[in-house]
């Protein structure tokens, strides 16, 4: 069903997200920005998906506020 459709994220992929991916098959996923969490693009791309980074500076900004803002939901979300 995925098969032909590109997956959008603003953040890298943890491993949960990235084996729902695998499972549905997307052969690509665009992720926004990878500075402040590099989830699993090397296992995404050594099973087939492509993975682009694209580093978007406005999500990368608003990612540093959240994480300055909302150091308790940041460490929650990355199982800190």
């Amino acid at each position: 069903m995925y098969r032909e459709c590109v997956l959008y994220t603003t953040r890298s992929p943890c491993p949960m997200c990235s084996g729902t991916a695998l499972l549905c098959k997307f052969p690509r996923i665009v992720i926004a920005e990878d500075v402040h969490f590099l989830g699993s693009e090397t296992w995404l791309a050594n099973e087939g998906v492509q993975p682009s980074v694209v580093q978007d500076a406005e999500c990368i900004e608003r990612m540093a506020r959240f994480i300055r803002e909302r150091q308790d939901l940041w460490n929650e979300d990355i199982g800190l």
